[in-house]
């Protein structure tokens, strides 16, 4: 069961402000610098345009969420939950939670493709797809598994379900919390392919955070999400 979580509301607002504040910064910033044809810059696909991209959400989240935390008197340990003797055995069920997800959760992005298709729509990979498989540098290619790895699990699990579940749900609102947060989760990732899969991912990740009280969980459950679809798509373009 989910415990109480201090977060006061105008906190909330204004870490979710200025999360989107810091993205409009980083692609307001990387437009003007590929416009000047700074290296790294001049195209959407070179290091420092990858990097404003990823940084400037995911990156200012994780520094955002951690005055966040300072303001409630919270430490990272106890929302990650690492204070909990199950943690380990936690872990173990978001490995388990996988395993029976990703089928469904793949499954159901290729239906979603397949009936895109069929109404004459041609949908295209996540851009952090695409940049994985088609990039020829060994430092990029270093860096987008880190981020879909390390950085975009903790940073996301954090902002959707760490804050914005249980403060929807303690304002009374709990199927709103579920479904409206999730779906919130889904439509940040920009891709039409993907969003009822992944609504469906949120769920499953919303129920196990609700499940062990320990936000690790979530966390290494998307993490080996992300992994595995790293690793299907380095296959897949061999």
């Amino acid at each position: 069961m989910l415990s109480v979580k201090p977060w006061r509301a105008e906190a909330v607002m204004q870490l979710i402000a200025s999360v989107f504040a810091c993205l409009c910064l980083g692609v307001i910033a990387a437009g003007l610098l590929h416009r000047a044809g700074v290296a790294g810059f001049k195209s959407s696909d070179g290091f420092g345009s990858v990097l404003a991209a990823t940084l400037s959400f995911q990156g200012a989240t994780l520094a955002l969420g951690w005055i966040f935390l300072k303001w409630h008197g919270v430490k990272w340990r106890d929302v990650l939950g690492l204070r909990n003797p199950a943690c380990a055995r936690f872990v173990l069920l978001a490995a388990g939670l996988m395993v029976l997800m990703l089928p469904v959760v793949l499954g159901l992005q290729q239906v979603t493709v397949m009936a895109l298709e069929h109404l004459g729509w041609h949908p295209e990979d996540q851009r952090a797809v695409d940049l994985l498989a088609n990039t020829h540098s060994w430092w990029l290619r270093a860096y987008l598994v880190f981020f879909a790895v390390v950085l975009a699990p903790a940073a996301e699990e954090f902002v959707f379900r760490g804050v914005l579940y249980p403060f929807v749900k303690q304002l009374g609102w709990p199927r709103l919390a579920w479904l409206g947060v999730s779906l919130l989760f889904a439509a940040i990732h920009v891709n039409l392919p993907t969003l009822l899969p992944l609504f469906v991912l949120a769920l499953a990740l919303t129920w196990l955070y609700e499940k062990t009280d320990c936000l690790l969980a979530p966390i290494a459950a998307h993490s080996l999400f992300n992994t595995t679809n790293v690793i299907i798509l380095f296959i897949q373009t061999r």
